[in-house]
């Protein structure tokens, strides 16, 4: 059987997870289709940890094309606790720059074209997401960065944009002005279908750039978050092998049974395809 405890999804420049004993490759099936890619399962000391290039080996997926509820689901499926999430984002304020790092801790959802549920079509539930992130996590990975020679700061609403292409000025200007501190086009989705899932949830941002809003920085492109994400890769890296094994050593997710307050659909009005769709996420462990 094939069980984790940690998840771990790999943002841009981060395509594979080494330093895994007992490393393994697992194709993981789930109504909602295939994930990005195989999964990358083994362990860090005590701790097994399930790892998932978000976009493919490769980056073959736009940020609207990622297999978002295979991806959630899967690692459910696995009995996943805690998953941490690593994303490249650009910064929108002056303290955080290029080649430094962001513990999250508030979400602005301005996506419009990709699905964040498993429910609907006959099952009806709604989750608290006031905290979209979780506390206990972000002080472990915190403590892990410590060992590190990185500049880490904690605490920053990422606004969430659908892309694929960056933002205009007055957008990037706008987002300054609502009080958000990164933006980036994957983790808001991410962290709905993991509160879902009863999945706990962290995201190390990766800071890349100024987007378009600093007058003594050029406009955001690729070439520039290609450089700046290979150089964090690395760093990103040891970091999150540091944080495992002390995210695996906290306890279940608080979120695990959230389905229970949160399905306003009777269980005898539940189609028999909705459950199919939906039976990870309710089954015993």
């Amino acid at each position: 059987m094939n069980k984790a405890r940690v998840g771990v999804i790999g943002g841009s420049g981060v395509y594979d997870m080494d330093g895994l004993e007992d490393r393994r490759e697992v194709k993981v099936a789930t109504p909602w289709g295939d994930p990005s890619d195989v999964f990358v399962l083994g362990r860090i000391g005590a701790t097994e940890v399930a790892f998932l290039p978000r976009h493919g080996r490769g980056h073959r997926y736009t940020p609207t094309e990622v297999p978002y509820l295979a991806n959630i689901y899967a690692l459910r499926s696995m009995g996943v606790q805690h998953l941490l999430s690593v994303s490249a984002v650009g910064s929108l304020c002056e303290e955080y720059a290029p080649g430094e790092f962001v513990m999250v801790d508030q979400f602005i959802d301005r996506t419009y074209r990709r699905r964040q549920t498993f429910f609907g079509d006959g099952i009806v539930a709604h989750v608290p997401m006031a905290s979209p992130v979780s506390a206990s996590m972000v002080e472990q990975v915190m403590r892990a960065a410590e060992e590190h020679p990185i500049t880490m700061h904690r605490g920053g609403a990422y606004v969430c944009i659908e892309g694929p292409q960056f933002s205009t000025r007055a957008e990037s200007e706008t987002f300054r002005a609502w009080g958000a501190r990164i933006v980036g086009m994957t983790n808001v989705t991410e962290a709905k279908l993991a509160r879902e899932a009863g999945i706990s949830f962290a995201c190390i941002a990766m800071v890349t750039d100024y987007d378009c809003w600093h007058q003594d920085h050029e406009d955001v492109d690729v070439q520039q978050i290609i450089q700046i994400a290979h150089q964090n890769a690395s760093k990103v890296r040891e970091l999150v092998r540091s944080a495992v094994p002390l995210l695996g050593a906290l306890p279940d997710s608080k979120w695990r049974d959230v389905l229970r307050g949160a399905v306003m659909t009777s269980p005898a009005m539940h189609p028999e395809s909705a459950k199919l769709r939906t039976a990870a996420l309710f089954a015993a462990e």
